[in-house]
């Protein structure tokens, strides 16, 4: 009984441990210097534009994108800029019929995916 739960504790140790490093790079993946990164060397399709509007002012019926980190005026012009150095990117969005200078923010998703915000 002694080895069994010597196995079931550390087998909950382990867990804890490898969902609090998975846990860990979600929160640098989007910071101000890990999201610029990550949109200057972008390179896949998988991506979505919405448009972000300002929930404070929203009533009750409001819903959208809660996650997404608020940005600084700073910010923003960092993460346009990350763009504007990527220039397949730039033109994917351009396909899409988004000018960079619209985009306000961007979130990384776990499965590698974008989500660029535009005002």
């Amino acid at each position: 009984m002694n080895r069994v739960a010597t196995i079931a504790i550390v087998s909950a140790f382990s867990s804890l441990a490898l969902a609090g490093a998975s846990r860990a790079e979600s929160f640098g993946m989007n910071s101000p210097s890990g999201i610029e990164q990550t949109l200057r060397n972008f390179r896949g399709n998988d991506f979505n534009v919405e448009h972000f509007y300002n929930w404070r002012d929203a009533g009750p019926e409001a819903y959208g994108p809660r996650s997404a980190p608020p940005r600084s005026a700073q910010d923003v012009r960092q993460i346009q800029a990350s763009i504007g150095a990527n220039r397949m990117l730039t033109r994917k969005l351009a396909n899409d019929g988004v000018n960079v200078r619209n985009v306000i923010n961007a979130e990384k998703a776990a499965d590698g995916s974008i989500t660029f915000y535009i005002d």
